[in-house]
């Protein structure tokens, strides 16, 4: 875990409602310098708190209108396979999100894909070449919010 202080907790905040915004927009709101604030921004990349930036996409409005959350459970949990199936599954650009999961099933991934036709397409390539003891999808019927902003104030 890396300390930062409450300027650097405003900074974050700032960057996360509104990546758009200048340095010298966020070092007027967070009370510094504009050089002061480019040194603190500059460390937090540096400490790896911060890792880029990146337009936020309404995938609706591209036709991809559907949004999965696919569960699977496997009987194989050697390194060597892990790192197969990890490989295999970032070669799917509809997988949005990838995460390895406790419980009762292992990983969930988030596809955002064309409809159910797109989705199908997806689950064939998912499970093409690995034994995979189940695989189950969540179909979501309405996004209430995503990508929230991280409460970093304490």
């Amino acid at each position: 875990m890396v300390n930062i202080d409450n300027i650097d907790r405003k900074i974050l905040d700032c960057l996360q409602k509104n990546g758009d915004l200048t340095q010298r927009e966020i070092a007027e709101l967070v009370g510094l310098s504009q050089n002061a604030c480019w040194r603190r921004i500059k460390q937090l990349q540096e400490s790896g708190i911060l890792i880029g930036s990146r337009a936020l996409i309404d995938a609706s409005r591209l036709g991809m209108d559907l949004t999965v959350f696919v569960a699977i459970k496997t009987r194989f949990h050697s390194g060597d396979w892990s790192k197969q199936f990890r490989d295999h599954v970032a070669l799917i650009p509809e997988v949005e999100a990838f995460y390895r999961i406790g419980g009762e099933w292992d990983y969930l991934l988030k596809v955002v894909t064309r409809g159910m036709s797109g989705y199908d397409s997806v689950y064939e390539r998912l499970i093409s070449g690995f034994e995979l003891e189940s695989v189950t999808g969540h179909f979501s019927m309405e996004t209430i919010f995503q990508d929230r902003p991280l409460d970093v104030t304490e």
